[in-house]
């Protein structure tokens, strides 16, 4: 498992902008080595800010293919679809082909949405870059505490979350972590117990991520228990 690079802003802004000027980076690198940059997005309010700063970014974006980490069990159209959210944040402003836009059709269930993006997903690893949030009880994309999924799925499909709606679907952790390079997005005081407990390595959903890569944690000082010194974990 790649060591965590922890790196902590002042601010939430500082934090978006800092993972933009990344993910151009590593765009252009991948571009670069083989020809396309395989991306996989994160839902919440941190990415979305770094999204509406990817909209008035210049980008070779005929190049790119977009995957999402998670999706809500709702209709394609509904505003709280992370595929919705990034649409209009972000890809619905750019020269992105929508052909290389994929988003998780949760709106066919957990089982059958988790089935179908899993066999799609299975030809395109290991992805380039994989963005990451955190909630305040540490989960991350919609792997929540005390769920359980079958070892080996690309997908999952995920009941009973704690936080509305109940029914979604999700990379697992394995999958999330066959990447060339995963960065973590983390900010606001809510988030800061469970980053506290992340660095002192106590079990969470966030800290079963095992990426084959670079991993990096951008933090604002909000989410930082000043307590702790910086350094990896």
């Amino acid at each position: 498992m790649s060591e965590l690079a922890w790196v902590r802003f002042d601010s939430a802004e500082e934090v978006a902008q800092a993972a933009c000027q990344c993910i151009l980076k590593i765009a252009h690198e991948a571009i670069t080595l083989h020809g396309q940059f395989r991306l996989v997005l994160a839902g919440g309010t941190t990415p979305e800010r770094t999204y509406r700063l990817l909209a008035s970014a210049q980008a070779d974006w005929s190049h790119w293919h977009l995957y999402f980490g998670d999706e809500r069990c709702l209709p394609p159209t509904d505003s709280a679809r992370n595929s919705r959210v990034a649409e209009q944040a972000w890809t619905g402003q750019v020269d992105i082909p929508p052909s290389q836009i994929h988003p998780i059709p949760a709106e066919l269930g957990p089982e059958q949405g988790a089935a179908n993006y899993g066999q799609l997903i299975s030809n395109v690893l290991p992805f380039d870059l994989v963005l990451l949030g955190m909630g305040e009880d540490g989960h991350t994309a919609s792997l929540f505490p005390g769920h359980r999924h079958p070892p080996g799925s690309v997908a999952v499909a995920v009941h009973n979350a704690p936080k509305p709606p109940p029914e979604r679907v999700s990379l697992s952790a394995t999958t999330l972590g066959n990447c060339r390079h995963l960065l973590y997005l983390i900010t606001g005081a809510s988030k800061r117990q469970a980053v506290t407990a992340w660095q002192k390595g106590e079990s969470l959903p966030i800290s079963q991520i095992q990426p084959m890569g670079s991993a990096e944690v951008l933090t604002d000082a909000a989410a930082w228990d000043h307590n702790l010194g910086l350094g990896g974990s």
